[in-house]
């Protein structure tokens, strides 16, 4: 892989929060991922690179949650209170980028794209939970955006191994390139 400039390049992971951690079914645990993700940022802020950490979350009453009609609504579930804290793996710092959202994607309704552009950045490196929920969602989101993007395989899972490896084998590789935790550390040496 070609070298990544940490003057033009962010780390944007999506939903790595307490809260989605259940839902990282496979074909990586939650910990593994939440690992991944965390030597990541930790080498972004040692270049100074932008680390965007993205959540999910609503008010207190629920009134900003989408609720379009679909043929499988949202489940009811009530919230653990640890809901929107991010993963320790993380060691989240108040240098880093704090984004949330209230819907699948990062970019619609939030700041992201203007974090981003005021930093001069052109490549993100993506990662989270759900692979081909948040993160696909801002993905596609960000390549019409035209932002350059590296998918990191290892560094993302789904409630399902099999809706993973879609996203992985099929959708991603016409966004940008797909590459594991190592390739994108090696190419930010």
């Amino acid at each position: 892989m070609e070298k990544l400039d940490p003057r033009t390049t962010a780390l944007v992971l999506i939903d790595l929060q307490k809260g989605i951690a259940a839902f990282a079914g496979g074909p990586h645990s939650s910990a593994d991922v939440n690992a991944r993700a965390g030597r990541l940022a930790a080498r972004f802020r040692e270049l100074k690179a932008p680390v965007v950490l993205v959540r999910v979350g609503w008010s207190a009453d629920g009134a900003d949650m989408l609720r379009p009609l679909t043929d499988e609504p949202p489940r009811n579930m009530t919230l653990p209170a640890n809901w929107m804290e991010y993963a320790d793996e993380l060691h989240a710092s108040d240098s880093d980028i704090h984004i949330t959202k209230r819907q699948w994607g990062a970019f619609y309704g939030t700041e992201l794209e203007l974090q981003l552009r005021r930093r001069g950045i052109t490549q993100i490196v993506l990662g989270g939970v759900s692979t081909n929920i948040g993160v696909e969602s801002t993905a596609r989101h960000a390549f019409e955006l035209g932002f350059h993007q590296v998918l990191v395989e290892d560094a993302m899972s789904s409630t399902h191994a099999d809706q993973h490896r879609f996203a992985v084998e099929n959708i991603f590789p016409r966004l940008g390139r797909v590459r594991s935790t190592e390739q994108v550390l090696a190419a930010l040496a």
